[in-house]
């Protein structure tokens, strides 16, 4: 995987499978770890928008475990609670370094995280200037 891309955007629904159900049959998208979902072996199921990007369909039971980020209290449940950033190793420890030199608070990694391109061996998060939370990620080890 070369270059910068959306991986997936968080949207917060009242019902997952109905969710699932909606993309599918109206919007035309295919579902993501549905059966996992309904079986208890995922957190949510995804909608895949390309390839490269997924639209996550996370449950609102879910917010209480969401608040990712130093200073995010209170702030899952939104209707989009992130956009996820993936890129190449490089470039990744590079935006790290440079969002701590400018004093952007980043969340510890998360490991394993699912997304477009299944389990991702490191990520993190921060806000940009608006408030907004903003998830980067690699692949490539």
């Amino acid at each position: 995987m070369t270059g910068t891309h959306l991986d997936h955007v968080v949207l917060w629904v009242n019902d997952p499978l109905a969710s699932v159900e909606f993309y599918e049959n109206t919007v035309g998208l295919t579902g993501v770890r549905t059966a996992e979902y309904a079986e208890g072996k995922a957190a949510f199921p995804s909608v895949r928008v390309s390839a490269d990007s997924l639209l996550d369909l996370a449950p609102l039971t879910m917010t209480g475990s969401m608040d990712a980020i130093p200073g995010a209290g209170g702030t899952a449940g939104h209707p989009v609670n992130h956009v996820c950033i993936a890129m190449d190793k490089q470039d990744f420890e590079a935006l790290h370094a440079r969002l701590e030199a400018n004093g952007v608070a980043v969340s510890p990694y998360s490991h394993n995280s699912f997304g477009a391109h299944g389990a991702s061996p490191r990520s993190f998060y921060f806000r940009d200037p608006d408030g907004n939370i903003i998830e980067a990620r690699h692949y490539d080890e």
